[in-house]
Order: structure tokens, then sequence, then C-alpha cells
């Protein structure tokens, strides 16, 4: 009987058991981000929503159910306080701030079904209900002060999730695109013609332009198509634009942010240190700090921790939204 000698063997690579870059996105211009910041938390939960306000403090919520907590960082002391914390436990998925400073939270519930957007004053003050009904996990302001947000449901076997635009009466609701697979983060381009839209169940980036002839009762997509489907495990989170247009996706369960140029084509990824051994993995929103090219990303580990990571973007923060101007 003739037997096999069978020399050659598969070997695993160190990242291969956690998250391994997809072949197509080895090439791509990589950098590894730091940590910067720890967490202090009396339970673990996620972190999400970095924004920075006018003031130059980073703010972010832990989005846990359970916590749902709002802060707010001193970019200068690093002193770390907590503004708010829901006491519906309402799971609280971003921060958005307006420019006279009132500060707008998106919520998907503790179940999925029971979100809702409040307002409070930068001081934790003046809670408000702005609108319910919704599974609201992210929002971004346009220059007339309205906003689109996503209602963060749905899968490839049944797309009922979308996206939809709140006009500055803040009443009127426009639905911008809809039969959605989960849409997690949402992106304005710097002169809003181009929404983006991460859908989390489908790993799909979908591009909206936005009619160039439209007023601000026309919301209407001019075009949409999807530029980029994302490989591997884990989902597409939320998203931000800097100052020349590209745009920056956190990649959660893969510990590392992902760059795509104005049209969508993937230029480069920041890839968190620790990832490599399985840590830091929970990458769920990347920020880039006003006047700097300074990109800071939030990140989860059951074992490592809450933290914020920090590396360089490719250009400056985008100060043309309505935040800032």
């Amino acid at each position: 009987m003739m037997i096999n000698d069978y020399t050659a063997t598969l070997k695993y690579n160190s990242e291969d058991k956690f998250a391994p870059i997809p072949p197509a996105e080895r090439m791509l211009q990589t950098i590894i981000a730091e940590p910067w910041h720890k967490v202090r938390q009396p339970d673990f939960s996620d972190l999400e929503g970095l924004c920075f306000d006018r003031e130059g403090n980073l703010w972010y919520v832990e989005a846990k159910a359970s916590a749902s907590r709002l802060h707010k960082i001193d970019m200068k002391t690093k002193e770390d306080i907590v503004i708010y914390e829901d006491p519906k436990k309402r799971a609280m998925s971003a921060v958005k701030i307006h420019k006279d400073g009132t500060v707008f939270i998106p919520s998907v519930g503790p179940d999925f079904n029971s979100g809702y957007i409040f307002t409070i004053n930068p001081d934790g003050t003046g809670f408000e209900v702005l609108m319910e009904g919704h599974v609201y996990d992210d929002l971004v302001f346009d220059s007339k002060g309205g906003f689109y947000y996503t209602h963060m449901l749905g899968d490839v076997a049944n797309p009922i999730g979308g996206v939809y635009y709140v006009h500055p009466d803040r009443k009127t609701v426009t639905p911008l695109l809809e039969r959605l697979c989960c849409p997690n983060g949402v992106a304005l381009s710097k002169y809003e013609k181009v929404v983006w839209i991460t859908e989390s169940n489908s790993m799909r980036l979908t591009r909206v332009k936005l009619d160039p002839e439209g007023g601000p009762t026309d919301i209407a997509p001019f075009g949409v198509n999807v530029p980029y489907t994302f490989t591997g495990g884990g989902v597409a989170d939320s998203c931000y634009v800097d100052d020349d247009d590209n745009l920056y996706v956190a990649m959660y369960d893969q510990g590392r942010v992902m760059v795509f140029n104005p049209a969508g084509w993937p230029i480069g990824q920041v890839l968190l240190a620790g990832r490599e051994d399985g840590f830091h993995l929970g990458s769920t929103h990347p920020m880039i700090r006003p006047g700097t090219n300074e990109l800071y990303i939030c990140t989860n580990d059951p074992v490592k921790g809450a933290w914020i990571f920090k590396a360089g973007a490719f250009a400056k923060a985008n100060e043309n939204g309505y935040q800032f101007k």
C-alpha cells in the first residue's frame, strides 16, 4: 500500500484567528494607531460617537444600555467627566453638537425598537425628546440646520432600514433612501453633494449623490451606487469626512479604520495596536480634531477595556460643516 507523504502544511499567520486583513487590502497604505486615553468605567460598555465641540472638547458616549453615559474630555488636561446618564438606559449611540452648543443624542434603544433622539444643554440639563419611533444610530447636520439620520434596522433578507432627512423646522421628515440593510454611519461630503452610508448587515458602502438643483424641501437622491463592498467578519460602523473629502470608516470587530477618496476608492487604513493579538477589535467611530490632522478612534475590548486611539490622518478636520460655520 502506498502512503502519501504530504510535506506542505498550512500554517496560521498571526492575525488569522482574529481579523486578518483581506488580500485585496493588504497593499493599502497602512499606519498604526496607538492608545491615547483609557476610559474608566464602573462596568464595561462600548464607546461610540466621538465629536468635538467649538471649544475643542471631545465628546463621546458609552453605548451599552446598562451604561448609556455621555462624556466630555478636556483636551488640554485629559479630564474626562460624565455630563449626563440616561435614566431610561436606552443605549445612546452617537453625539452631534449644534453650532449653538445644543447636544443631539441619537439612541437605538435597549432592544433596538424603542430609540429616540434627544437634546440637552452642554452642562447636561434641559433634556428634551426631539423625536422617537425609529432606531436612531447616527446623524449629521447640513448647512441649513437640518440633519440626516440612520434608522438602524434590516438585513439582507429583510431590508427595512433607511436614512431620513429632518428639515430645519425639526418637524418635517423626508426619506432619503429606504430598503437598506441596517444603515449605521452617515456622513455628508464637504460641499454637501454626497451622503455616505455604511450598511452594516450587507457590508456595503453606499454613496448617494444629492440633486445639485435641489432646494431645502427637495431631498430626493440624484444617483445611488455602492462603490465598495467590505470583506470578512464584523460590520462597517460609523464614518467621517475630512477636509479633503476623504471618508474614514471604522470597521467593528476588525480593529481598524479604512479610508476612501471622494469617489469611493480605498486609499489607506489605520490599524489599532494590539489587533494582531485579538485585542481592540471593537473599533466604532473615527474623528479628526479641528485645526489638526489628529485622528481619534474609539474602541472596546472585554480584556483591555475601552480606549481612544490616536494616529495621523490624510488631511485636517472638515470645518465646513454646520457645526463650525
